[in-house]
């Protein structure tokens, strides 16, 4: 079992939502870092709304803060080059996957060692965290937090490799999981990337200045250059001398998280070099192909369900309207101490439109379905509000797997599609249709064609219980041998 001091955070039943990763971001030598930092990390606050933090480095002391609450809150006003001097700094949003929404798991998290002090600031989840653990601390390892990328810094101080880019190498070396990862020294900025590219990293270029960052929308944000993405499997290591890239890593074929474009990232953001606003219109038109049903209009579970339901209307060419109107001055309804003050909550944060509604034959367009409890809240509202028939369409395939690589998901049996049929959901979902993407479509709209069974291109284990790794960490609490038939594992070399 997974002790209490280490579980991850209780979530809301009615919370629907999969819960964002984090956002990493960091730059090397270019004048008030810290203040640009902010301005990266505020473009990356849709990654993680529960803490954030940034540490940076003046030439002598590394000067870093941790803060619950959104980077506006915590890093505004004139003074933070004051209290956060340097020129070279990282930092990081998060929401909790491993650990809790403590402070003392905010990153990033800090270390002195014999050769310099070095902060770090990971983005996505180690499916090994608990077995290390372990034996850090059975060697003697005295934790400060319950996240598991302190595991990255333990693993580090007590490498006996002399240089700290071979110590870091040595450190990731053992472990397993999804990572993006930056971290400062004292001289040096390194950003690496997991063998299998499962969480995103940019390299960016600001007037000769180097910068990394979890999404390409960040370095919009400080006026920075996209130079490229960084590779699966690389270290880019920045200092004085320039830019040294390495590959550390055993070769493994690259399977970046498909739920990057489903959700997470930004519309405005480019991901593995494709535009996350055309991919989420070409899932759209994919779903009207599919599923499509006779209605009068297509409205968007907004905001995340916008650019697909665009697709939706202009491949099938029923008319676009903005059904629902979203409340972008109210705070997020999961908090709410009492289911009845959560659906007030709910209304709060999204109006049916009624001049659009009423009489209509409505087709919602939803990037997914997890639990579906805010799907029947949004449906019920628009039937409240005159609809005369109400189709939902999800975006994505069925969600009927768990995540453990950044993504806070429910456990298998609360998904809504893992345990029951399409007929069973609609009935539960209180909806006249029902329809989900098929995988091959979302494959299609990444223009990557058919998926391969046995060479997936992309991480999909959410839709298809195909994990791209071991998950040790799981095996142990549930008993099973690193042989164990479900979840289905892959390890996918290069040819």
């Amino acid at each position: 079992m997974i002790p209490p001091s280490i579980s991850p955070s209780v979530r809301d039943p009615l919370d629907d939502a999969p819960r964002l990763e984090c956002g990493v971001f960091g730059i090397f030598d270019a004048p008030g870092a810290a203040a640009l930092t902010a301005l990266g990390l505020h473009a990356l606050q849709h990654r993680g709304q529960e803490a954030c933090g940034i540490a940076a480095f003046d030439g002598q002391r590394f000067h870093t803060e941790r803060h619950l609450g959104h980077v506006a809150d915590a890093f505004s006003g004139d003074d933070l080059t004051r209290r956060l001097p340097g020129s070279s700094a990282i930092g990081h949003t998060r929401y909790s996957t491993a650990g809790g929404s403590f402070l003392r798991n905010g990153q990033p998290m800090f270390a002195d060692l014999k050769s310099g002090g070095i902060a770090i600031a990971h983005n996505g989840n180690l499916t090994n965290f608990l077995a290390l653990r372990e034996e850090l601390v059975s060697a003697g390892a005295i934790f400060q937090s319950t996240s598991d990328s302190e595991v990255i810094l333990h693993l580090v101080a007590r490498s006996r490799k002399e240089k700290i880019v071979e110590k870091f190498i040595d450190a990731l070396s053992q472990v397993e999981g999804g990572y993006a990862l930056v971290a400062l020294t004292n001289k040096k900025l390194i950003g690496v990337r997991d063998p299998l590219g499962i969480r995103p990293l940019v390299l960016g270029d600001l007037g000769g200045k180097a910068v990394f960052a979890s999404e390409t929308r960040a370095l919009d944000m400080i006026g920075a250059r996209f130079v490229r993405d960084v590779e699966h499997g690389e270290m880019i290591v920045v200092s004085d001398s320039g830019v040294e890239t390495l590959r550390p890593f055993p070769a493994a074929r690259a399977r970046p998280c498909v739920f990057e474009y489903v959700y997470f990232a930004m519309p405005d953001s480019v991901v593995n070099g494709r535009s996350v606003y055309e991919v989420r219109k070409r899932l759209g038109q994919r779903l009207a192909s599919e599923s499509h049903v006779d209605v009068d209009v297509v409205v968007p579970v907004p905001d995340s369900g916008v650019p697909a339901a665009l697709g939706y209307a202009q491949a099938s060419g029923v008319p676009y309207e903005m059904g629902i109107i979203r409340n972008h001055y109210m705070g997020r309804t999961f908090i709410q101490p009492s289911q009845g003050a959560r659906e007030h909550g709910v209304r709060m944060k999204l109006s049916p439109n009624k001049a659009v509604l009423a009489g209509k034959r409505v087709m919602l367009i939803d990037d997914s379905i997890v639990r579906g409890t805010n799907s029947v809240r949004v449906v019920r509202m628009v039937r409240e509000a005159g609809a005369r028939e109400v189709h939902l369409r999800s975006a994505s395939p069925q969600i009927k797997w768990p995540d453990f690589y950044g993504i806070d998901m429910p456990d298998r049996a609360d998904l809504l599609a893992a345990t029951r049929t399409l007929p069973e959901m609609a009935h539960l979902l209180e909806v006249d249709s029902l329809g989900f993407l098929s995988v091959d479509g979302l494959y299609w709209a990444m223009g990557a064609g058919p998926r391969d069974p046995d060479c997936p291109q992309f991480t999909d284990h959410y839709f298809t219980g195909d994990y791209p790794t071991r998950l040790l960490d799981r095996e142990r609490a549930q008993g099973l041998d690193s042989h164990a038939a479900q979840p289905q594992l892959s390890f996918l070399e290069d040819a």
